[in-house]
């Protein structure tokens, strides 16, 4: 995902970052470099150099820090990038499981009822265009069981308006 502009309000504490798909806030509180008082942020642009995937904030003394779109994405918790992690962890484990499998990649693919090469793109950690369900398949047929669990964040965020 590409940054289209970035800004940076000080009262806030916090950066706006604007994608083609929407706005998110990072605060200054999750920087590795964070500003104060006696130095807050002097500017903030779109990192070319990054790919458009990242923005540059200087501080007031000159100290430069960078953050990464999936920086921003995770904080915010974007249900595209968690679905996307989700798969690649899900692929990661599933190499592993692939590697170990006394059963032939031949075999997977006749279970499977697929491709060679729709098979080779399922286990391609950076293909997000395959389904959640083609991993499970595939990890059933190596016999592994996948419990999906749900946990309250350990940090309950206060819903707007409340202080």
């Amino acid at each position: 995902m590409k940054i289209k502009s970035v800004r940076h309000d000080n009262r806030k504490k916090a950066f706006e970052v604007a994608t083609y798909n929407g706005r998110y806030w990072f605060p200054f509180a999750k920087l590795r470099l964070r500003p104060t008082q006696a130095n807050p942020v002097k500017s903030a642009n779109v990192d070319d150099e990054l790919g458009n995937e990242a923005f540059t904030y200087q501080l007031q003394s000159g100290e430069e820090g960078t953050v990464h779109i999936d920086q921003i994405l995770d904080y915010n918790r974007d249900p595209r990038y968690m679905r996307d992690m989700l798969l690649y962890k899900l692929t990661l484990v599933a190499q592993e499981r692939v590697k170990s499998s006394s059963l032939s990649k031949r075999e997977l693919i006749r279970r499977l009822e697929t491709s060679p090469a729709q098979f080779y793109r399922l286990l391609d950690q950076t293909n997000y265009s395959k389904s959640i369900d083609q991993l499970m398949a595939l990890l059933s047929i190596l016999d592994c069981q996948v419990d999906l669990v749900v946990k309250k964040p350990s940090r309950m965020r206060e819903p707007a308006g409340v202080v």
